[in-house]
């Protein structure tokens, strides 16, 4: 058994994120579910999108099942809860509504297969976690959608795993550049406390916290406004930026002589949305990223695979991905243990 299994029962929440489709997310979570010592440990699964299909719904590719063991939970659309291969004790009907009906929550009497379909967005997937703990279960394992980096925000999940491989890139060093880049920003260091405190309050606009402590709102509505002005903010000491940060909010910091001391504050690393170049740029530049809040990155898992059937090699796929990130990273299906 792969070591990531004991750090993941060190925290009450995990994400499983897919940087594209068929990058081994829904193994990842197969391996995981095996494993996981249900004996002793209360553990509760959902999707925020739709897992457990024998076929995927994009790509006609062949997708694994979603087995489950006895005494897990789960939450999942009534459509689905109506198709599942196994006996289980219902929990709760939710109010609220997804496309594929409310979500139903139960407990696995046996063993067998579902399909997942959880809360439909991150709000809601935070309430269902939240009545899980009230259930005392240990462990929320979060399976994410394609595109839906929200389910692995460290206000949702404590920890998460990666999952990337050929179907993001079939580019050896163009697949390590780009996901040596989601990790930098994952890892990205927290503010400090007093900051927290601070901004978190804070969900929408750009402000900024000059040397004295004073909190300043900016005029500008969000990051994304072409007519921001940075006027005044000699003395300014952080800036935060409440929304999304995009590259042409860093490069007109990155060009402010004012502001290349000051430490740019994002909520969390789902709310960066900025190209790599510009990130280096900025960090070589001297700027400074930090974030309000942030999740233990367990693992990096690949799919060597792509859907059109090219085939890195997976040894030099883990070790050049590995030697870039400074984290081990696994073949789950070559390294089934």
């Amino acid at each position: 058994m792969l070591p990531f299994i004991d750090d993941i029962l060190r925290y009450d929440s995990l994400s499983i994120v897919g940087l594209e489709k068929n990058t081994g997310k829904t193994e990842c979570l197969k391996y995981v579910l095996d494993r996981l010592p249900v004996e002793s440990k209360r553990i509760a699964v959902t999707s925020i999108g739709i897992d457990g299909e024998t076929v995927d719904q994009v790509t006609r590719t062949q997708k694994p099942e979603i087995t489950l063991r006895e005494g897990m939970y789960f939450g999942t659309s009534e459509m689905h809860y109506r198709q599942r291969r196994l006996v289980s004790e219902l929990i709760d009907v939710s109010d609220e509504n997804t496309s594929l009906g409310r979500v139903v929550t139960a407990k696995a009497i046996t063993g067998g297969k579902i399909l997942l379909s959880g809360p439909s967005s991150a709000s809601s997937l935070k309430r269902w976690m939240s009545e899980m703990h009230r259930l005392n279960i240990d462990l929320v394992i979060i399976d994410g959608a394609l595109s839906r980096m929200s389910s692995a925000s460290p206000a949702v999940s404590q920890s998460m795993i990666l999952a990337t491989g050929a179907a993001y890139s079939a580019n050896l060093t163009t697949l390590v550049s780009k996901t040596a880049h989601v990790v930098d920003l994952i890892n990205l260091d927290l503010t400090s406390e007093e900051n927290y405190k601070t901004l978190a309050p804070l969900d929408k606009g750009v402000w900024f916290i000059d040397k004295n402590g004073v909190l300043t709102g900016l005029d500008a509505v969000t990051s994304l406004s072409h007519d921001i002005h940075f006027e005044g903010m000699e003395n300014c000491a952080t800036l935060y930026v409440a929304g999304a940060l995009v590259d042409g909010f860093l490069e007109k910091v990155r060009k402010n002589k004012t502001l290349r001391q000051v430490e740019l504050v994002v909520r969390d690393f789902t709310k960066i949305f900025v190209s790599p170049q510009q990130f280096r740029l900025f960090l070589k530049t001297g700027g400074r990223i930090s974030v309000l809040q942030k999740s233990k990155l367990i693992a990096v898992t690949v799919n060597p695979t792509s859907p059109s059937g090219y085939i890195l090699d997976s040894d030099v796929l883990c070790g050049k991905l590995s030697e870039a990130i400074q984290l081990p990273v696994y073949d789950l299906l070559k390294n089934k243990q």
